[in-house]
């Protein structure tokens, strides 16, 4: 309603200055003047009514704004009213005991993974010392074999790998008849 009563009077006011034009032209000063005055009127009555509407949009953003406020809080009271339920439903001390039942499994399935991974037979008879020592002979060897290639083009830098660790990336390696059956036997294992 304030915008359409503002597009009537913004017409009012354009046929005011009109009219101040005519009566400029027909040289009645005074009635050009009388016009200018009510076209003024019409201005002050447009701005009221600008003012008339600002507020309103700033009290329906308000509103809007109370009622998400409104929302908001009743969200919160029904998640604290559920989390008090929940809470009620569990006691700390049925809490407490189904920890330890999980501790306990959690226990007792370390301890069969440790004696189903405890090596039996030859493989029991290893000692990782002589293993470690041998794999650290093997890398000095294989550095020394490319150290004496002759390089066809720029050396690439050694990569060390401390002992008891595996590289990222293993270095490809030809492969003996009995390699190649030892893997095809673990591949048939493996299925």
């Amino acid at each position: 309603m304030l915008e359409k009563k503002e597009k009537v009077l913004v017409k009012k006011a354009a046929a005011e200055v009109e009219k101040a034009k005519e009566f400029a032209k027909g040289r009645n000063k005074r009635a050009a003047i009388q016009c200018l005055k009510r076209k003024r009127l019409y201005e002050q009555q447009i701005e009221q009514l600008g003012n008339f509407q600002l507020r309103i949009h700033d009290q329906m953003i308000m509103l809007e704004g109370a009622k998400a406020t409104t929302e908001t809080v009743d969200a919160l009271r029904t998640g604290a009213a559920a989390m008090k339920a929940m809470q009620k439903a569990t006691n700390i001390d049925d809490v407490d005991k189904t920890m330890d039942e999980i501790n306990e499994q959690t226990e007792n399935m370390k301890q069969i993974q440790e004696a189903l991974s405890t090596p039996i037979g030859a493989a029991a008879d290893f000692d990782e010392d002589e293993l470690e020592a041998e794999l650290e002979e093997l890398e000095g060897a294989e550095l020394e074999e490319q150290l004496l290639q002759p390089a066809t083009t720029a050396p690439a830098a050694p990569v060390q790998v401390p002992a008891g660790r595996q590289p990222a990336r293993p270095i490809p390696q030809k492969r003996t008849a009995e390699e190649d059956e030892l893997a095809a036997l673990q591949a048939e294992m493996a299925l």
